[in-house]
């Protein structure tokens, strides 16, 4: 059984052949029903629209159906069910669970005690694998893998996407650069794993600082919902935006991509700049799902 819980558990070639698979499948346009009969539950205990909409249309492209549960309210957990209780009986009705958590390490447990394969569509503040897998599809859409300058700006201590991807990059030869406001950075715990896995990483102090020296610019909302109070969230909000002045003078191939949803991160005057991929990135999340759901259940 293949669950897919953490981009650490992939190596390169582990990558690239999921990548390719995915642009097979772009490439193609048309898809055949390779998963015509199976069922796919959608365990979704945090909002989400990109993620859980995609691994959908990926799922009914591909012939199969899901049944979904949107909140906690929703399920037995509000009646005081556990959680692996919950995937043990789920994991009896369909061929793979997709789950999104609050929780950081709650899909590593749900793989734990379920028959069927699981995928982590994103766990608290820990992984998103497959929001990592598209990223680095559409880098690969631009630029090669390896020789580049990436950038990760925002929220760096709780941004799961920026730890999923960081962590993807020590499989290439890229070069780290990290701007976030004061208290967002990255946890100093996986800044030195990353160290230890060779990732060269250079600290910014200001976007300013950094924007010219990068090949990749990835930018997070700062996430109101991790921070205990308002007060906490209220007084780093709006730390940072990204303009059509700040990117005056980048490298000619610079892209800037974003998980999204935004949240006044980007300013909309930047979207009919050749640099914006986001709303692509976002498009590349149907062909890189469809290539884990057939790697999954196949």
């Amino acid at each position: 059984m293949h669950h897919i819980i953490s981009i650490k558990d992939f190596g390169r070639e582990d990558i690239d052949s999921l990548l390719d698979k995915a642009e097979e499948i772009h490439k193609k346009g048309s898809y055949k029903r390779t998963l015509d009969g199976k069922i796919a539950a959608m365990l979704f205990f945090e909002p989400s629209t990109r993620t859980r909409m995609s691994f959908t249309s990926a799922l009914n492209r591909l012939g199969g159906v899901a049944i979904t549960v949107d909140s906690v309210e929703g399920s037995s957990i509000s009646k005081g069910e556990t959680l692996s209780d919950t995937i043990r009986v789920v994991s009896s009705y369909v061929d793979v669970i997709i789950l999104r958590h609050p929780k950081e390490g709650a899909a590593r447990m749900a793989s734990e005690f379920s028959s069927v394969p699981v995928i982590n569509a994103g766990d608290g503040a820990g992984q998103h694998p497959s929001q990592t897998l598209l990223d680095l599809y559409t880098i690969r859409e631009n630029m090669p893998l390896d020789g580049i300058d990436v950038g990760l700006l925002g929220d760096l201590r709780y941004g799961r996407t920026a730890h999923s991807l960081a962590c993807a990059l020590t499989n290439y030869e890229a070069v780290l650069h990290t701007i976030a406001p004061p208290g967002l950075e990255m946890p100093e715990s996986l800044m030195n794993d990353l160290r230890e896995k060779g990732l060269e990483i250079i600290e910014h102090e200001s976007l300013e600082s950094a924007v010219k020296e990068l090949d990749v610019l990835y930018a997070t909302r700062i996430q109101r919902e991790r921070f205990p109070d308002s007060a906490s969230f209220s007084s780093i909000a709006n730390s940072y935006r990204i303009t059509p002045e700040i990117l005056e003078g980048v490298r000619e191939n610079l892209i800037l991509m974003h998980p999204l949803p935004r949240a006044g991160e980007i300013d909309p005057a930047v979207d009919n700049l050749p640099y914006a991929k986001y709303f692509r990135q976002a498009e590349n999340g149907i062909p890189v799902r469809m290539a884990m759901l057939e790697e999954t259940i196949l």
